[in-house]
């Protein structure tokens, strides 16, 4: 399946961090991360890559992927699981030793509760509950809990029983909050909104014992633990924004590990022998996007003129050496649907196709606009090169950097032209970004459904949108598989086609 046309991608980034030995205690790992994105620990709105990252090494979902093949899902929280004939009803048996970080018992109750309490939230990560029939009014009959031990989905329609294993069993929504807890913390009704906005409250091997916004993250091990004792006592991650300054305190061995380092700093500890350097692709990309209100931006052939300043192989052996990989594919590598590296990459920097489509769309003089970016090491030089293109046809993009909590709440608020992200999947399906990144739900400025991109680009396609809802019923995969057939307007080959579609990169986690 193959969905466009909505914004346009730089390049996939990859995990990489640099290690050396330090003078921590064996028990413990300290890290320097720019973590200035983190806005909240509460699982129902937690929308940014770092803190996602950072949660699921600390609370448990209840099935979770395979570390050596991420397509498939492997227990976790739930020991097995039936599903009727029928596919309509998904049913978990829970471990019997699930206990809270103070020993206190955990039940499928209380899971049943934090799955619904997503929904009834309504916040963005509610829509990873919602795309299978869940909603405020029936959560509480579908979503069940016959016994302690026994949790319940009751579904509308035979969706794929993997998709929801992966879309929801597999996501920080189906961690396991300690419901009594959270609602005494409860103010004014916000279901414990505001606690886990500073807390975690979860079946997990860590628990959050302090987060300093500006500062860094403490985790401590939990004692009693289903999974058994963890290795590492305690994680310290600490706020360093400054790439250089994380590569100092990694080569004098203040740290253990180094998550945004640039391709220079990189290769030069590669080439140094001192300090390790280990890469693992993940589905994280970092893409261009546009707001389809901008009267500029609206255009869809000024999109498509963008596609063809990025220069990919040139940003690929410089910036991106160490970071990640030139794919303009919104299904990443390893996942059900993903076309072949050469089909998943089909532009490349072209100044006369692009001056030819600038003159097409009706601005032969170019014009000028502003992309936002945030301080990721890489966005600045992707945009700096991306700027001296479009110099060259006479488009003029002033660049503005800001901290990533600020350019995410402009972005999630449409406030913008155009901008320089990340985004992440953490479905190894086609489905999961063309759910996000093509499908919008409802694109009324009100809705503010800011966990779809496609929102916040404005991006809205009916026909598109029935392409998705269709496909992910589909009971045969080969037929799910298949490339999305080629419209037959002209317009549509020259310009939709294959023209806008996205990409990530393949991901593990870094686990502690």
């Amino acid at each position: 399946m193959t969905l466009t046309r909505i914004a346009a991608l730089l390049l996939a980034a990859g995990a990489c961090s640099a290690t050396a030995e330090a003078a921590t205690p064996p028990d413990s790992l300290v890290m320097a991360w720019n973590i200035d994105a983190i806005s909240t620990w509460d699982p129902a709105q937690i929308g940014e890559v770092v803190t996602s990252e950072i949660y699921s090494n600390t609370c448990d979902t209840l099935v979770d992927f395979d570390p050596g093949d991420e397509k498939k899902v492997v227990p976790s929280l739930a020991s097995n699981w039936d599903v009727s004939p029928d596919r309509r009803q998904i049913t978990f048996h829970l471990r019997d030793n699930l206990t809270f970080a103070d020993g206190t018992p955990a039940t499928a109750g209380d899971l049943a509760w934090s799955l619904q309490r997503v929904v009834k939230l309504g916040y963005g990560n509610a829509a990873t509950i919602t795309d299978y029939g869940f909603n405020k009014q029936n959560v509480d009959n579908t979503i069940t809990a016959p016994d302690d031990r026994t949790l319940v989905f009751k579904l509308d329609k035979p969706y794929p029983t993997t998709l929801i294993l992966q879309a929801i069993a597999a996501n920080n929504v189906s961690s396991l909050l300690e419901r009594k807890k959270v609602e005494k913390e409860a103010v004014n009704g916000d279901m414990g909104h505001t606690y886990l906005t500073t807390h975690t409250a979860c079946v997990g091997p860590y628990q959050l014992t302090r987060w300093n916004a500006g500062e860094g993250v403490m985790l401590q091990a939990v004692d009693r633990y289903w999974g058994g004792q963890p290795p590492l006592k305690r994680v310290l991650i600490r706020h360093v924004a400054e790439t250089g300054t994380q590569r100092r305190l990694v080569t004098q061995g203040d740290v253990d590990i180094a998550r945004d380092l640039s391709a220079d700093d990189l290769k030069t500890l590669d080439e140094g022998n001192k300090v390790k350097v280990s890469k693992v692709l993940k589905p994280q990309l970092f893409f261009w996007t546009f707001n389809n209100e901008d009267p500029i931006f609206k255009n869809e052939k000024v999109r498509l003129t963008m596609r063809y300043l990025i220069d990919y192989d040139g940003l690929a052996k410089s910036v991106m050496l160490y970071h990640g990989v030139p794919r303009a594919s919104f299904v990443q590598i390893g996942a059900f649907g993903a076309l072949d590296d050469r089909a998943g990459q089909p532009f490349k920097l072209d100044l006369d196709k692009a001056k030819q489509l600038l003159t097409e769309a009706g601005y032969p003089q170019g014009f000028s606009a502003t992309v936002y970016f945030g301080t990721l090491p890489h966005s600045a030089p992707i945009a700096q090169s991306v700027q001296q293109n479009a110099a060259k046809i006479g488009v003029k993009l002033t660049l503005e950097r800001m901290a990533n909590a600020q350019l995410f709440s402009k972005v999630r608020g449409r406030e913008f032209q155009s901008a320089m992200m990340a985004w992440q999947t953490s479905v190894p399906d086609a489905y999961g970004n063309a759910s996000r990144l093509v499908f919008n739900p409802d694109n009324d400025k009100n809705a503010r459904a800011t966990q779809y991109p496609s929102w916040r680009a404005a991006y809205f396609d009916s026909e598109l949108n029935k392409k998705v809802q269709t496909a992910v019923m589909e009971p045969d995969d080969a037929k799910r598989v298949a490339p999305m057939p080629i419209c037959n307007k002209r317009s549509c080959k020259k310009v939709r086609w294959r023209s806008c579609s996205r990409c990530t990169a393949r991901r593990e986690s870094i686990r502690f």
